[in-house]
């Protein structure tokens, strides 16, 4: 068995290496940033995150759950956040297993088998490359586990016009200086976007607020406690919690349309909610204000789709990611419009080597939804190695109809959302599927095999 390349060395890379080594499976880390941490590392040039950024679930829900963080801040920021990932991969004797700067530019099946049974070349480049081949690399490894992430290529829309201003993404905003004394207008309010205007009321000269659709908005504290560390125990039915949260959502910030947001044409948890009540704050103290979409740029002024129009220096584009996995042809990721459809979206289901960790979104799986996947993923390995009739076994639940990963809610059907899924019903299916492995070991105490 050659080893298994892992990409990323992330929280899903990180999460990945663990469970390969528990397993005892060999393998190689490739990073291209000169840290561990993923998109935390903010000086990782691939970096989306911004000075002010935390985390939006709290550190309970978040953390892996063999190593607790070593922190009371219920909602860390990425410096604390950067030394938390560090401890972990010191504490399980992972760095030495990482190649640092080193990017990963192609990954091919050896020989052009598809099915992946010879293996798959990976190409890296190192560090100190001066062209682009300068350092090439090709080796053979077994398999390729994906780990590089879901929020690091910008979706960059197209608008009518032309804005001749600055215009940025938010994955290149880094700090609040950056809006001094302009006029700003922020494209989108999903988390980040909602996040940057927040601080760009304390620098720019104004500052508005794009939105195409309403959102429901979610305090870090309810009760006295992080909101959600609320019902951890036995999930409720999906319109049940729906109902309730609604009520005590409405109680605790009230209606988002009377600050000018349109009303949800969707229930709550169809989408992702927002993590941040400071802007309803703003928006109640006159620091914003929000505007609809955009209907066509004119220079420096911004027409919007109700007819008003308004100048401005600055547009920052808080318009999410793509899902980005360039150095793979996207035949053999079982690519389907917006992404890989997957099975537990880790597999393609020709079971042909390649693995995705990371690419789930749900609200609340935190990083051991990420760790629970990567021992999944080892564990199959080892029964391919141990135990073939197992892993057989294990390919052909493959065949029959997918198990039901939204736990009755009923997403949006955005290109965003296609691989969004409801944790507690993730988990348990992966649960239950590590449970069918024989080599199969929980990540709950801490030590080394």
């Amino acid at each position: 068995m050659h080893p298994i390349a892992v990409i990323g060395a992330g929280p899903s890379g990180l999460a990945a290496a663990r469970a390969l080594d528990r397993a005892g499976i060999p393998f190689e880390v490739f990073e291209a940033g000169d840290d561990v941490g993923g998109l935390w590392n903010i000086d990782n040039p691939r970096s989306t995150v911004y000075e002010s950024a935390h985390l939006i679930s709290s550190r309970t829900t978040t953390e892996f759950a063999e190593f607790p963080m070593d922190s009371t801040t219920d909602y860390p920021g990425h410096r604390e956040l950067m030394r938390y990932f560090r401890a972990f991969a010191e504490r399980f004797g992972l760095r030495d297993r990482i190649r640092f700067g080193t990017r990963v530019t192609r990954v091919e099946p050896v020989d052009g088998d598809a099915s992946g049974a010879s293996g798959w070349l990976v190409t890296t480049s190192g560090p100190d490359a001066t062209e682009p081949d300068a350092t090439a690399e090709t080796r053979t490894y077994s398999g390729v586990i994906l780990a590089n992430g879901t929020l690091a290529e910008p979706n960059v829309p197209t608008f009518r016009g032309e804005f001749t201003g600055e215009i940025l993404h938010s994955s290149r905003y880094k700090r609040a200086a950056q809006f001094d004394g302009k006029r700003v207008l922020v494209i989108g309010a999903g988390n980040s976007g909602c996040d940057i205007a927040v601080d760009a009321v304390h620098h720019a000269a104004s500052v508005d607020l794009s939105v195409r659709r309403g959102y429901y908005f979610v305090p870090r504290y309810l009760f006295g406690k992080p909101s959600d560390t609320l019902n951890q125990g036995r999930p409720l039915p999906a319109r049940l919690k729906q109902a309730i949260d609604s009520r005590v959502l409405k109680a605790f910030t009230g209606d988002p349309v009377r600050f000018g947001f349109p009303k949800p044409d969707y229930r709550i948890y169809e989408s992702h909610p927002i993590v941040n009540t400071l802007v309803l704050n703003h928006l109640g103290q006159g620091d914003l204000r929000v505007m609809p979409d955009i209907d066509r740029f004119d220079g420096r002024t911004v027409h919007f789709a109700d007819g008003r129009s308004a100048e401005y220096d600055l547009v920052l584009l808080a318009t999410g990611y793509t899902l980005d996995y360039p150095f793979v042809d996207r035949a053999h990721l079982n690519w389907t419009q917006a992404a890989p459809t997957l099975y537990l979206n880790v597999f393609p289901p020709s079971f042909n080597g390649l693995y995705v960790l990371g690419m789930i979104e749900a609200s609340g799986i935190g990083w051991q939804g990420r760790a629970e996947q990567a021992a999944l993923v080892a564990a199959y390995l080892a029964a391919v190695r141990d135990d073939p009739a197992a892993a057989a076994a294990f390919r052909a639940r493959a065949d029959a109809p997918w198990p039901d990963l939204t736990g009755g809610y009923r997403y949006l059907g955005l290109d965003r959302m296609s691989y969004y899924v409801n944790k507690d019903a993730y988990r348990r299916t992966v649960t239950k599927l590590l449970s069918s492995l024989p080599s199969a070991t929980p990540l709950t105490n801490g030590t080394r095999p």
